[in-house]
């Protein structure tokens, strides 16, 4: 298996992770070899509608496929590096987390693709794998955007304190091809990027990553947390909406997207607590 080329720089990529703010993450630039990478734009799956249903079931603008090796011999090769012996080792040695463990299932990630418009709003992740109920701890996501620019939005926001926007800490980092970035899970790892708006002359591209999660089997008890599911923040007004500012069309818009999320978001929490009612229900009737 050839590795990828950060590796001899290990101890750099500790301390850069370590160090890291507003919390522990590290970026590194040329994370495989640029063949290798291009391998992987090249096999990059076209956007398919069956793979971009929402929550609610209807298609939205960001398509995945989970089963990774599927999907030619360049992702069945990173699908091998990943699940590496001695590539989980050198991300343990960077990380200062051991015993980390590969996710043959590729919960919640696999290749994500992003069109126009898209955006994710600052989120936490779930906390345990679905499936195996192991800790998630760290998460790697490879770009694969040979052209890209922070004017069309799309960049990974690393935020401190999503709550209060106007004092938080943000990093924000460019999607470009073969840069890849790791951080760590926890309670505190807000992120999300904000929405891509391409010129008319750049519609055809979309925002292309790969992620995957990894997990170990325990966790320090302080930084264990009960069960949960992603927790997102619906993003703020914009900046220039201040009092006496007349709005546009564009404002009206912009309006609109974030009132129809928080609807959203609040039938499908609405949902889940009377699931979660039910069940509760059930357990107390069997009693």
């Amino acid at each position: 298996m050839a590795y990828p080329e950060v590796w001899p720089r290990i101890e750099e990529l500790k301390r850069s992770f370590l160090e890291a703010r507003p919390f522990r993450h590290v970026v590194v630039e040329d994370f495989l070899d640029s063949h290798f990478c291009q391998s992987l734009i090249d096999e990059f799956p076209r956007f398919d509608p069956r793979h971009a249903l929402n929550e609610a079931g209807d298609v939205g603008r960001k398509a995945f496929h989970n089963d990774l090796p599927a999907l030619g011999p360049a992702c069945r090769r990173f699908d091998a590096l990943m699940r590496d012996p001695a590539f989980l080792k050198q991300m343990g040695e960077i990380t200062a987390i051991s015993d980390l463990l590969y996710d043959k299932d590729y919960a919640g990630g696999g290749t994500h693709e992003n069109l126009d418009g898209q955006e994710l709003d600052i989120h936490v992740d779930f906390n345990y794998h679905p499936a195996t109920f192991q800790h998630r701890r760290l998460n790697l996501i490879l770009f694969l955007n040979p052209e890209w620019s922070e004017s069309w939005g799309g960049c990974l926001e690393l935020c401190a304190d999503p709550w209060d926007p106007s004092s938080a800490e943000v990093v924000r980092i460019l999607p470009m091809a073969n840069r890849a970035v790791l951080f760590e899970t926890t309670e505190r790892s807000w992120h999300g990027f904000s929405r891509i708006t391409l010129p008319p002359d750049k519609r055809q591209l979309s925002r292309r990553s790969i992620a995957v999660y990894f997990y170990t089997k325990k966790r320090p008890a302080e930084e264990t947390a009960a069960s949960h599911a992603t927790v997102y923040i619906p993003r703020p007004l914009p900046t220039h909406l201040q009092p006496g500012h007349t709005l546009t069309e564009c404002d009206m818009q912009d309006l609109r997207k974030l009132t129809q999320r928080r609807d959203d978001q609040i039938s499908f929490l609405y949902e889940r607590e009377l699931g979660y009612t039910r069940l509760i229900r059930c357990i107390t009737d069997s009693l």
